[in-house]
């Protein structure tokens, strides 16, 4: 993973490589594997995480075929990006 520093600013360059180590799931991972997970746990967590991506994609695939209204984008504040 590479992140560009421009004109000396390293807290920009950061927090775009925060941002992307976030997006990856890194942090999520390292949490996970701070403690060991006994194999029921993480059967029921493997579960939970098949369930919840079946539900997305359900709900994704119904917003396309019209049967369920789009979520409303939200307004940036401020006009930030």
């Amino acid at each position: 993973m590479q992140v560009l520093v421009r004109d000396n600013n390293v807290d920009q360059a950061l927090r775009a490589l925060k941002k992307k180590l976030q997006r990856e799931g890194l942090f999520r991972e390292m949490k996970r594997r701070k403690a060991y997970e006994k194999p029921s746990e993480k059967r029921a967590r493997e579960k939970g995480e098949a369930i919840r991506r079946a539900r997305k994609a359900a709900r994704k695939m119904a917003q396309r075929e019209g049967l369920i209204a789009r979520p409303k984008k939200r307004a940036t504040a401020g006009g930030r990006r």
